[in-house]
């Protein structure tokens, strides 16, 4: 798929993976529409950037994200590329105590019910397009566990479910292509509890990566060294449990 001259709108695009993707996405002549939570970090990324907009929205909000819908939809008609890479993420086991149920309700709603609304709500400016894509951001967790990370590996399994029945539906009737990108541990803001300052990849990995299995239509992207870890869950699914969360 062509991904220059577009617009393209990122949630979470005020840092981490979703800023260093819309600054390549920039460089290569795309219009880069940043949507984020905090309004002063997305006005901030957007100002850095050559033809970049920024619109705040909490994506857990529903009138938050009817407004954004409209708002792009009447400033933006010509959007073709959806990148869902908002993402929330609590660290801890699962105990008497631990809080599961609420750590898991507020991971779902922005990494799995947001994402649902979102692109439901785009779909009809992606179908007016000759070339559209949706994009979502899983994890190496989809395919096994982290048991430190555990509602937040349900909930990236959830997208990747997801992913394949939207893949499938929509490469029926429409022209929109639908891309699922799995990185490993990413050293950003969001995974510092978990060890990603000293163990992850740096996000402008993934942010190249992306675009790279776009350009190349490659529907399953797997970052670093996600791809040698799903042969291996799928020959060995509880040895490559057992490599997850080995201390």
């Amino acid at each position: 798929m062509n991904i220059s001259s577009k617009t393209v709108l990122i949630t979470g695009g005020g840092s981490g993976i979703g800023f260093e993707t819309a600054n390549l996405l920039s460089a290569k002549g795309n219009k880069v529409i940043l949507v984020g939570r905090t309004e002063s970090k997305v006005k901030a990324a957007a100002e850095a950037l050559p033809n970049a907009v920024a619109i705040r929205c909490d994506i857990t909000n529903e009138s938050d994200v009817q407004d954004l819908i409209k708002t792009v939809s009447q400033e933006h008609p010509e959007l073709s590329v959806l990148i869902n890479n908002a993402g929330h993420a609590f660290a801890y086991t699962h105990a008497e105590n631990a809080g599961a149920f609420d750590k898991a309700t507020a991971e779902f709603a922005t990494n799995y019910f947001a994402l649902l609304r979102l692109t439901e709500g785009f779909l009809p400016l992606l179908k007016a397009q000759p070339e559209a894509a949706i994009v979502n951001v899983t994890s190496i967790v989809a395919f096994t566990p982290s048991v430190r990370l555990p509602s937040y590996s349900d909930s990236k399994a959830a997208v990747r479910s997801y992913t394949l029945s939207l893949r499938h539906t929509l490469a029926r009737d429409t022209a929109i292509k639908v891309f699922e990108v799995m990185p490993p541990l990413v050293n950003t803001e969001f995974s510092k509890e978990i060890g990603g300052e000293q163990n992850g990849i740096p996000p402008i990995e993934v942010a190249q990566g992306l675009i790279k299995g776009i350009e190349q239509d490659e529907f399953e992207i797997k970052i670093g060294q996600t791809a040698d870890f799903r042969k291996f869950y799928l020959t060995a699914p509880q040895d490559a449990f057992n490599m997850m969360n080995q201390e």
